[in-house]
């Protein structure tokens, strides 16, 4: 190898070590609270400190468990064909999801106990 394939090669290490900083060093830091959305419609928003349990149902027969323990948000059971969101791993950092697309359900770490925000979750 030449000495230019070696700064090739470092030039693109650095730059991935700057993304792989700014992807998770700056969202690192927690959410206060979990917005649950079904259909479009916020239904609740819990305090990620306080351990819970929410039973979701929707107008399509649906049924999806929300469980927030030790600060982390898991749907742990959900009657949906696929089951995607059941297998999602934990969420507490600010902006993750866990969405089930068969019952419309939008689970979204946020910093605040706002009504919303700006973002249309249907379209």
């Amino acid at each position: 190898m030449k000495k230019a394939d070696f700064i090739v090669i470092a030039v693109v290490l650095v730059i991935a070590g700057v993304l792989v900083f700014f992807l998770y060093g700056i969202n690192s830091d927690s959410g206060a609270y979990v917005r649950v959305e079904v259909d479009g419609k916020v239904v609740d928003t819990l305090d990620l400190n306080k351990d819970a349990t929410l039973d979701i149902e929707t107008e399509n027969g649906g049924t999806n468990t929300l469980v927030i323990k030790d600060g982390k948000a898991k749907v742990t059971e959900a009657n949906c064909p696929d089951g995607i969101c059941a297998n999602h791993k934990e969420i507490n950092k600010n902006g993750e999801s866990i969405i089930c697309l068969p019952h419309k359900l939008v689970v979204t770490v946020v910093n605040e106990n706002s009504g919303g925000d700006d973002v249309d979750a249907v379209a």
